[in-house]
C-alpha cells in the first residue's frame, strides 16, 4: 500500500507521520534517515494490526501544495 506522510524539520532533526495510520511516527537526523525508520514502523504497524485481527486502513490522505502571495517587508 502508498501512504501519505508528513515531515516536518524539528530542532536538530525531523520528525514524521503517517495521517492514515494514527500513531505511527518516527524520527531521524537527515529526512533520508526519517523516511527510513517511518517505513519500518509503517510495516511493524500494519503487521500489529493484522496480527489483533484489527482493519488495516485504506490510503485516503490527500497531499498537495497551494502557493499565496507572500505580504511586503517593510523596512523599520
Amino acid at each position: 500500500m502508498r501512504y501519505a506522510i508528513v515531515i516536518e524539520k524539528a530542532e536538530g532533526n525531523y520528525s514524521a507521520y503517517v495521517p492514515d495510520l494514527p500513531g505511527c511516527i518516527s524520527t531521524g537526523t537527515t529526512v533520508d534517515e526519517t523516511i527510513r525508520h517511518l517505513r519500518e514502523a509503517m510495516t511493524g504497524h500494519v503487521q500489529m494490526l493484522a496480527e489483533n485481527n484489527d482493519p488495516i486502513p485504506d490510503p485516503a490522505t490527500l497531499v498537495d501544495y497551494v502557493d499565496i502571495p507572500l505580504p511586503a517587508m517593510t523596512m523599520s
